[in-house]
């Protein structure tokens, strides 16, 4: 093994070139003809890189704030396309158990015809009887008592 006079670090015998710097080691021949030396493969991997070279930083710049118009009386702000939950609908809608304004929320659950299913499949067979839990329709529900409005 033989160090490298640039970093220290030993390479092989043979080695013309330091594997970890790419200084020409000391002592060798030059080759007759324009030899570049070979890229070391340490240099491939970040954790070279990181060792001896600060990384370079990125400035990104911060977001520019945008000028608000100022607007006289209600502001209205940007919101969901989608619905998202329960709206206050004040006065369109009362429920009748807790009397809250909010709309229902669909659910999905087992009809009363999956419920009847249920049972006779499983009075009659011991395999089947899942079936009736499949058939399912959307109850309104009220998010706040969680009752069933009709």
């Amino acid at each position: 093994m033989i160090a490298c006079s640039n970093c220290g670090q030993q390479n092989t015998d043979e080695s013309q070139f330091c594997r970890f710097c790419g200084h020409r080691m000391a002592g060798r021949q030059a080759e007759s003809y324009d030899f570049q030396p070979p890229r070391p493969y340490s240099w491939k991997t970040d954790e070279y890189q990181t060792q001896t070279d600060a990384r370079a930083r990125v400035n990104i710049p911060a977001p520019q704030q945008v000028q608000q118009p100022a607007f006289q009386g209600h502001v209205q702000h940007a919101g969901p396309l989608a619905y998202a939950g329960p709206k206050d609908l004040s006065g369109n809608y009362r429920c009748p158990f807790c009397g809250t304004n909010f709309l229902p929320v669909m659910e999905r659950r087992v009809s009363t015809g999956g419920w009847i299913t249920f049972g006779i499949l499983l009075a009659l067979t011991v395999v089947f009887f899942w079936i009736g839990l499949l058939m399912k329709e959307n109850v309104p529900v009220c998010p706040i008592c969680k009752r069933q409005v009709s």
